[in-house]
């Protein structure tokens, strides 16, 4: 299964983007497993930025540094998971990435080791 992300770019400090991430293939139901997005910037570790649960649960998770900052959710009909960021300060600069988990629940934590299928990713880049 491959990932697309797309909704990267330039924005301002203070200001919003909002990434989406759909599967190549139709068939594949994004909504079945937990799905979640990780961000990594030069010299630094993969960290996970949010992440929300499959099936009838839905439930969301945020790190800590994206926390009252960002929003996850899934639409359904396009089989696509939406993250809204806002605020964005420099720090959140890095690459963006979209990954499926082997489990249909985020739980409390949600190590990259739970997840699959990843995405390319899409550079987000917050400067004045």
């Amino acid at each position: 299964v491959q990932l697309v992300e797309s909704g990267g770019g330039l924005v301002q400090p203070g200001g919003s983007l909002t990434l989406s991430c759909t599967a190549s293939e139709s068939t594949f139901s994004l909504s079945t497993y937990a799905t979640g997005w990780f961000r990594q910037a030069p010299g630094k570790e993969r960290e996970g930025v949010a992440c929300i649960s499959g099936g009838s649960d839905g439930a969301d998770y945020y790190g800590e540094h994206m926390r009252g900052r960002s929003s996850i959710t899934r639409d359904h009909a396009k089989n696509t998971v939406h993250l809204q960021m806002f605020g964005l300060k420099p720090e959140d600069t890095g690459m963006y990435t979209c990954a499926i988990s082997r489990y249909s629940y985020c739980g409390s934590s949600w190590p990259p080791s739970d997840f699959r299928y990843w995405g390319q990713g899409t550079q987000v880049t917050v400067s004045s």
